[in-house]
C-alpha cells in the first residue's frame, strides 16, 4: 500500500507543503505503487524492470552531478511515502543522503544498489575511498537488476510476480549483451594504450573488469566535490607524459575547464573527450538510457585511446 507523508508542522507553508504531498493519495492521483528512485541510471534500470506496473519517480533530473543534486521538500516527502526507495548507495548521492536515512527511519523499505555488488577502490598518494560508480561495469549491473527484482517482488503489493520476472529477464539479457559487446570493443584496445585518465575517480569498475589502468584523476577523489591542488596538477601531468596518453576524458556533466588546464599543462597534443560517465541526457542527448550510455562511451573511449 502507498505510504502518505506523515503532516509536517510549523506554519502555512508546512501545511501547504503536507497538502501537496499527500495529493498523491486522493482518488485522483496515479493508484499504483510508488518507486522512488535517486539517480537517473538506476531510475532507467528501475523502470525497464517494473515496466507500468508501478509508478516509478526519479529525483534526479537529466544531465546533473549525482555528488550535488539537491530535491525538494515536495520530492523528500514523495520518497517517505514511497513503496519502495532504490539508491545507488555508497556515499554517491550526497545531497539526498539525508533525505533517503529519513525515509528508512519512517519505515519506507530502502534497496542501496551498493550493496549488492563487488565494490572496488580508488586510490592517490594521499586518499583512498570506495568507488561507487559500478554501472561503468556491467557485469556489476546485473546484480543490480536480480536485487531490484527481489525488491520490488517483495515490497511493491499488487504487482504481477510472473510478468516482473519476464521483463526483468528481458532486461537481465540486454545488460549481459552490453557486457559481451564492451568486452570485444575494449579488448580492441592495444594493451600498452588502456590508460585512462578523468576528471574524476569515476571508471574504477570498468578498469578491473576489462583490463585498463586509470592512470590518474584530474579531481584525485570519487566525487566531483572535491578540488585538485597545483602539485595534484602537476603529478598527474607528469603521470599522462610518462604513460603516453593521447586522451582524457571529462564527464558531459561537469565543465571541463580543470581537464583543459591538465591537457595544457602535459605539454603533449592530448585530447579531451567528454563521456556520459554519471547521468543520462535528456531525448536526443545521446544517452537517453544505460544501455545508450554505455555503449556511446565504449566507443568513444576505443576511438580516442586507439
Amino acid at each position: 500500500m502507498r505510504r502518505c507523508a506523515p503532516r509536517i508542522a510549523g506554519g502555512l507553508a508546512a501545511a501547504l507543503l503536507g497538502t501537496a504531498a499527500l495529493a498523491g493519495c486522493t482518488a485522483g492521483g496515479d493508484d499504483r505503487p510508488l518507486v522512488v528512485v535517486t539517480t537517473n541510471i538506476l531510475g532507467d534500470v528501475v523502470t525497464e524492470v517494473v515496466g507500468d506496473q508501478a509508478e516509478v519517480v526519479t529525483l534526479m533530473p537529466a544531465g546533473a552531478d549525482p555528488h550535488s543534486f539537491e530535491i525538494s521538500a515536495q520530492e523528500a516527502a514523495r520518497m517517505r511515502e514511497a513503496d519502495l526507495l532504490v539508491a545507488n548507495g555508497l556515499g554517491l548521492e550526497e545531497g539526498v543522503l539525508a533525505q533517503v536515512e529519513a525515509a528508512r527511519a519512517d519505515g519506507v523499505p530502502v534497496l542501496e544498489a551498493g550493496d549488492v555488488v563487488d565494490p572496488v577502490e580508488w586510490s592517490t598518494e594521499d586518499d583512498t575511498g570506495t568507488d561507487p560508480h559500478f554501472w561503468t561495469d556491467p557485469g556489476q549491473m546485473v546484480a543490480v537488476v536480480d536485487a531490484v527484482t527481489d525488491a520490488v517482488d517483495e515490497h511493491v503489493a499488487g504487482v504481477d510476480t510472473a510478468r516482473l520476472t519476464q521483463d526483468a529477464d528481458a532486461y537481465r539479457s540486454q545488460v549481459e549483451d552490453l557486457d559481451a559487446w564492451m568486452t570485444e570493443q575494449l579488448g580492441s584496445v592495444p594493451a600498452e594504450r588502456r590508460n585512462l585518465v578523468t576528471n574524476h575517480h569515476v571508471f574504477g569498475y570498468l578498469a578491473e573488469r576489462f583490463g585498463y589502468t586509470v592512470v590518474g584523476a584530474v579531481v584525485p577523489s570519487g566525487s566531483t566535490l572535491a578540488s585538485p591542488s597545483a602539485r595534484d596538477l602537476e603529478e598527474l601531468a607528469t603521470a599522462v607524459r610518462d604513460a603516453g596518453v593521447p586522451t582524457v576524458f571529462a564527464d558531459s556533466s561537469q565543465p571541463d575547464r580543470l581537464v583543459q588546464v591538465l591537457a595544457e599543462q602535459a605539454g603533449l597534443d592530448v585530447a579531451v573527450v567528454p563521456l556520459f560517465t554519471e547521468s543520462l541526457t535528456p531525448a536526443g542527448g545521446g544517452a537517453e538510457t544505460y544501455l545508450q550510455m554505455m555503449r556511446a562511451n565504449t566507443e568513444d573511449i576505443v576511438e580516442g585511446l586507439r
